[in-house]
């Protein structure tokens, strides 16, 4: 198939471009495409879809770890999102057919998923009109931040594949699906079922307050895990990976409008009608 045919797909991420994560969602969709790869220098967790003015949006290429047929990549100086607006702005010779954020070490779920890198960079990509995912792998706690190699992403990347490949071959998402949000459950295998679900609104992962003296020194906000998925809504993301331990699909859109009913609360605004009363 001649190249500019072909479809061409961009990877990244925010645990940074060394991350195994993001080098086992690269391999599993060899053989689809041309794959261009522009992720993070650095470990770039927690960015959401910043663009950070201190970036310098330098572009470095990067040694492949193993052989890939027909992928380059580069280290941007710079957040998932803004490693999209290069890749797509200056790397790439043809609008992406898709983009591929993650693997990233550790799930995304609930309305947490705003502070995610991963989940910025698919927004990212969806706004410049390419269908994105955003593939998560759920790891212990400790794991969240790390390169460690006791993860299997294998199965994160089969289902990657396997909802990348759907994309491709038809071009498009539901005109009201601009991203699909994939997070696995540890210790799940190929053949773990998966399930379309909600974003749940519960939050899994709560600020922690820094350890400090006095208000001038050094105090770094932490988090941690502070949830009963039992008590998640049942078709939520929440729910589905961490009790019924399947791997959640969830579709999300660019509207994050509310689905409350505008004229209504139009008049609740005007005075025209009192709140909580029909």
């Amino acid at each position: 198939m001649p190249r500019k045919k072909r479809p061409l797909i961009l990877f990244t991420n925010d645990d940074g471009i060394a991350s195994p994560g993001l080098w086992a969602s690269v391999k599993a969709f060899e053989g689809l495409g041309d794959l261009l790869v522009c992720a993070p220098q650095f470990q770039q967790s927690g960015m959401g879809r910043s663009m950070l003015s201190s970036s310098t949006g330098a572009l470095m290429p990067y040694a492949l770890p193993f052989a890939v047929a027909r992928c380059v990549a580069y280290a941007v100086d710079g957040t998932p999102a803004q490693s999209v607006q290069h890749a797509v702005l200056e790397l790439a010779d043809r609008l992406p057919s898709l983009v591929v954020s993650g693997i990233n070490y550790g799930d995304n779920c609930g309305n947490g998923v705003t502070i995610s890198g991963t989940v910025g960079a698919a927004i990212e990509g969806a706004s410049l009109n390419i269908p994105s995912l955003a593939v998560s792998q759920q790891t212990p706690f400790d794991m969240h931040l790390s390169y460690s190699e006791e993860v299997d992403f294998a199965p994160a990347a089969h289902f990657a594949r396997k909802f990348g490949s759907w994309i491709l071959q038809h071009r498009l998402l539901p005109d009201d699906v601009d991203v699909l949000k994939i997070d696995v459950p540890w210790g799940a295998t190929f053949d773990t079922d998966w399930r379309m679900t909600r974003l749940s609104r519960r939050r899994v992962y709560f600020p922690t307050r820094p350890e400090r003296v006095a208000g001038e020194n050094i105090g770094k906000l932490g988090y941690k895990f502070n949830t009963d998925p039992s008590k998640a809504e049942p078709d939520s993301d929440v729910y589905a990976v961490m009790h019924e331990r399947v791997v959640s699909v969830t579709p999300m859109s660019l509207d994050m409008s509310s689905r409350t009913d505008l004229f209504r609360l139009q008049q609740i605004l005007e005075g025209e009608a009192v709140y909580g009363v029909r």
